[in-house]
């Protein structure tokens, strides 16, 4: 399947994949994923594609806490920026995987 992002997309999820595992994402990196991403190649399978999903999934789910827990206004505007982004890309992903 074949998905179309934006460069500023393609730069979020190239980031997410590229934090190691821990508090920060739930779900392991997967460096095809990584790999696919920073070469601009996004033929992804369904399995790729509902791995990426996870793993928004689970970003976005964390950011959401520390938007709601986070006392400085600015940081806090920048978070939701981020936020917004990252649900637009995980709309595109889910509807990529839905097509499949």
């Amino acid at each position: 399947m074949l998905l179309h992002l934006e460069t500023d997309e393609l730069n979020l999820l190239a980031n997410l994949l590229m934090e190691p595992p821990g508090e920060t994402s739930r779900v392991r990196p997967d460096d095809r994923l990584l790999e696919m991403v920073l070469a601009r190649d996004l033929r992804f399978d369904s399995d790729e594609l509902e791995r990426m999903a996870d793993l928004l999934a689970a970003d976005e789910h964390r950011l959401k806490d520390m938007v709601a827990y986070e006392p400085n206004a600015g940081r806090r505007a920048e978070m939701q920026q981020k936020l917004a982004l990252l649900e637009r890309v995980l709309e595109k992903v889910d509807e990529a995987c839905v097509m499949i």
